[in-house]
């Protein structure tokens, strides 16, 4: 399954990337695999998307939850909170 990661705000500076196409391994199936397989990149990676950052997700444009599935060819946002005033 290849999925595609856009990276905002704080990320995007972090990991000097602001999107990417990613192949994922067959045990790869929901949201928090997907933050797990990520932080496994260690250093920056496992910093930025560390249990300690306040972070949200959307597929396919829609908020996701931790144990949302992925499929193939997905569209999947990591972003900080936004706040409003």
């Amino acid at each position: 399954m290849t999925i595609r990661i856009l990276y905002f705000a704080r990320l995007r500076e972090r990991l000097g990337l602001a999107e990417e196409w990613l192949a994922l391994p067959a045990d790869v199936g929901t949201v928090a695999n997907l933050l797990d397989h990520l932080r496994a990149r260690e250093g920056v990676w496992a910093e930025s998307l560390g249990a300690g950052e306040s972070l949200m997700t959307a597929v396919n444009q829609e908020l996701a939850r931790p144990q949302t599935p992925l499929a193939d060819g997905d569209e999947v946002a990591i972003f900080p909170p936004v706040t409003g005033g």
